[in-house]
């Protein structure tokens, strides 16, 4: 189940519509079902609360007046290769290997 500070995306009628964060999920007197209150990341940025089953924060289909949503939790994509990870100054694409690196800590010795 999708928790507190996940980043969702909300489709409507199976097409992208918003990014929300969840800020809050409380259970509801009716067992199976929480208030998950969503900060819509949007301009003008506000906060909705959705009363959900626990299988729709999952990202189960539900519907609300009538329109299918559903939401997703997006996951940040891995990087292919990130330079400063592996220790290797990053290259630019076309640079003929001429270029040189300086050290912020060579030139306060200097």
């Amino acid at each position: 189940m999708a928790s507190e500070g996940d980043i969702v995306l909300i489709y409507f009628e199976d097409k992208p519509l918003a990014f929300a964060r969840i800020e809050e999920i409380l259970p509801d007197p009716k067992r199976s079902w929480y208030h998950v209150k969503l900060l819509m990341l949007q301009v003008p940025v506000h906060a909705i609360t959705w009363v959900l089953r626990d299988s729709y924060i999952d990202g189960a289909e539900f519907t609300m007046n009538g329109k299918k949503i559903r939401m997703e939790i997006v996951v940040c994509p891995e990087d292919p290769e990130d330079p400063f990870k592996s220790g290797k100054s990053p290259e630019k694409p076309g640079d003929s290997g001429g270029a040189r690196i300086i050290s912020f800590t060579d030139i306060k010795k200097k």
